[in-house]
């Protein structure tokens, strides 16, 4: 159940991110005026519109969830420091407390990374599976090397000494 609840709150937060980034690239030059009149340069609309959209995407879909969200949260915290930093105005302390939320369950999310229906999670599942091929191959390979080493020494009519000797000294 808790998975549940991880993958429908990495749905909500991503939401919000898709929702801003197509804002922003949609209304470019409000974006702009807002941005510079926060003294910062001009001309950052379009990159953050982008990184916002990007990245709710890859939240949405589980790509590289714990690196987004790490990243996501340092930016929504930036934009406290930036944007909601006149705490006396009931709004501006409504919006950093907003964010300050956001970068809290982006921070949970960090923590959460690899989570069921993600596409992390299903990498992951891919890697697990090829691993165990592999070790079971290796050892499927090692029985008819040892077999095989078997019947040559009884072909040459050798009895075939097995030396038992402790795991440590092997």
């Amino acid at each position: 159940m808790s998975m549940i609840a991880v993958f429908i709150g990495r749905l909500f937060i991503a939401v919000i991110f898709l929702v801003s980034g197509v804002n922003k690239l949609i209304h470019v030059a409000d974006t702009n005026a807002m941005i510079t009149a926060a003294g910062l340069p001009g001309g950052l609309a379009i990159p953050t519109g982008l990184f916002e959209l990007i990245a709710g995407v890859c939240l949405a879909l589980g790509i590289a969830t714990r690196l987004w969200s790490i990243l996501l949260a340092g930016f929504v915290l930036l934009t406290i420091l930036f944007f909601h930093r006149e705490f006396t105005d009931p709004m501006q302390a409504m919006m950093a407390m907003k964010n300050l939320a956001i970068a809290g369950g982006l921070l949970c999310l960090f923590g959460y990374g690899h989570t069921r229906w993600s596409y992390d999670a299903m990498r992951q599942r891919r890697r697990d599976e090829l691993a165990t091929h592999q070790a079971q191959q290796r050892a499927s390979e090692a029985e008819l090397r040892a077999a095989r080493a078997e019947g040559r020494a009884e072909a040459v009519d050798t009895p075939v000494v097995v030396e038992k000797r402790p795991f440590w000294r092997r």
